[in-house]
């Protein structure tokens, strides 16, 4: 942990928090009064300052627009039942986020402007934490290029922003999923493992094939058979058969090291599941549902949290769960909401304390 640094405000004159209903928020809608802007010139991180939320600037020619160097977090921030704002696990966060950064060929941002500026911003506008259930204040850093220039090279110049956003739950009920067979995510030695904005960019057609026969999100496979199962649209995926949960590996690359696919790992193992990370075949999910061993099945992520999976779809078989019925989804993320709302005592050390 950074000293704190000495970094510039500019508050606003008045705040726009008493628009919205700050307990009755649609997720990603709104944003709040500030933002933190950092700039790197080629050689040093420079002009970093807080100042009111606000467009930017971009020029026709910058390069982001062009050849997609753009990475992105999601972090969240909870208010605690001592009265104070706490956001969970942002150091996690800060050590992916410059991970994807390197294969992006992009800068490294300091702690002191990534960890410490986000808790100036949020210490600004604590305020829009809301206090309701399920609630959250959700963080944004991200970074794109700032060249002004049209060529496919890495970017000299670069610009860092977070924004904050009060939210409620991203999927309020259980799920249905499309399993995805045509289109591919990720594949080895690409950039499936990166928070890089081309991925989700990549997947929003064949989502949007599944939205139309009434799923919410895809279930991706592998690339070459379209055999094993990935990762979800916007969440990591676990399979609960009786004390066993079984997760997709992330040794190939493909797969997004979610925070919150960590956090559930750790608490599965303090509920007395044996956590198992491997390849996953699909057929062989529909061979456990059909002999009754697929008790359940959810989706994690910093936006989604934890997602029950009411159906998934696989080619013409349709498995089917009764959510109501279990018992592990919904003590995990008691669980974690313990932790993240402070009305227990966070002995894993991820509440950062604003």
């Amino acid at each position: 942990m950074v000293a704190a640094m000495e970094i510039k405000t500019t508050p606003v004159l008045r705040s726009r928090l008493q628009e919205i209903d700050i307990e009755n928020v649609p997720f990603g809608k709104y944003f709040t009064d500030h933002m933190l802007v950092a700039e790197y010139d080629g050689k040093t991180w420079h002009s970093v300052e807080i100042k009111p939320y606000q467009p930017i600037q971009i020029d026709p020619s910058n390069a982001a627009l062009h050849y997609g160097q753009s990475i992105f977090e999601g972090i969240k921030a909870y208010h605690q039942e001592n009265g104070g704002v706490a956001i969970f696990r942002p150091y996690d966060n800060w050590h992916r986020f410059n991970a994807s950064a390197v294969r992006m060929q992009m800068p490294e941002v300091p702690e002191e402007i990534f960890v410490e500026g986000m808790r100036q911003l949020i210490a600004l506008d604590k305020d829009w934490c809301p206090h309701h259930d399920d609630h959250a204040l959700y963080i944004r850093p991200f970074l794109f290029a700032s060249d002004n220039a049209i060529g496919v090279r890495p970017s000299e110049k670069f610009t860092f922003i977070i924004i904050l956003s009060p939210t409620g739950p991203y999927y309020p009920a259980p799920m249905r999923i499309y399993v995805e067979e045509t289109y591919t995510r990720a594949a080895p030695g690409g950039v499936g493992y990166a928070k890089t904005a081309g991925n989700y960019a990549a997947a929003m057609y064949p989502t949007a094939r599944a939205q139309q026969q009434g799923y919410q999100q895809v279930l991706w496979t592998d690339a070459f058979e379209h055999k094993y199962v990935q990762e979800i649209g916007t969440m990591n995926v676990f399979f609960i058969s009786g004390k066993k949960a079984l997760t997709p590996s992330l040794e190939e690359g493909t797969i997004l090291d979610g925070i919150t696919r960590r956090s559930v790992m750790t608490v599965l193992k303090e509920m007395g599941l044996e956590v198992i990370e491997r390849r996953i075949a699909v057929d062989e999910l529909q061979e456990m549902f059909k002999k009754g061993e697929l008790n359940e099945v959810f989706g994690t992520g910093t936006a989604a949290t934890v997602s029950m999976i009411r159906e998934l779809k696989y080619r013409d078989f349709i498995m089917e769960f009764d959510t109501n019925a279990w018992t592990v989804t919904p003590e995990i993320l008691n669980r974690l909401n313990d932790i993240r709302y402070g009305k227990v005592a966070d002995e894993h050390g991820w509440m950062f304390q604003v």
